[in-house]
């Protein structure tokens, strides 16, 4: 324990395991089963994991979390790198950055874009459209293990609240 100020405060490390994957925190102060936030985290947490580990079995190693907004977000007729910045929240020099990166490994390829002489369009290669079926595989069955300890309710119920708030905050 360590006085800070006037606040006392305490440190506890949690350990969570999900099949062979431990997650490691350390909260500061009394940590609540209603904290959204962190709960929120460690089932991300938990997901991103489980579709980064498929991806490494099939291959695909070398692609790390920051790169999962090119993929979500690229369309088959090309994406400009501000547009996929704006759908997935990050700031262009973030963006930027993994779309140089996934360039480089051979996932996406840019062209100029038709209809504006100054900028390029993102293109998956075929290396890099072989990425959403495996890791959209991976997610089905994350979804379908957390129903099979929740029940189907409980998760389409997640489901609605998370969409209704998300529609809210839009």
């Amino acid at each position: 324990m360590e006085l800070h100020g006037f606040f006392l405060y305490r440190q506890v490390t949690v350990y969570l395991t999900y099949g062979q994957v431990t997650v490691y925190i350390i909260v500061w102060g009394s940590m609540s089963s209603s904290s959204l936030g962190l709960l929120l985290r460690l089932v991300h947490q938990h997901w991103t994991q489980a579709v980064e580990a498929a991806l490494e079995e099939a291959g695909y190693g070398d692609i790390r979390p920051p790169h999962a907004n090119v993929f979500t977000f690229a369309r088959p007729e090309g994406i400009q790198v501000s547009e996929l910045t704006k759908l997935a929240r990050v700031r262009k020099q973030t963006m930027t950055q993994a779309v140089e990166e996934l360039e480089r490994l051979g996932y996406v390829e840019r062209r100029p874009d038709p209809n504006d002489r100054r900028a390029r369009l993102v293109f998956l290669t075929e290396k890099g459209q072989g990425v959403r079926p495996v890791a959209m595989a991976a997610g089905r069955r994350v979804d379908e293990s957390w129903t099979a300890l929740t029940g189907q309710q409980q998760m389409d119920d997640l489901r609605t609240a998370l969409r209704r708030l998300l529609e809210q905050l839009q």
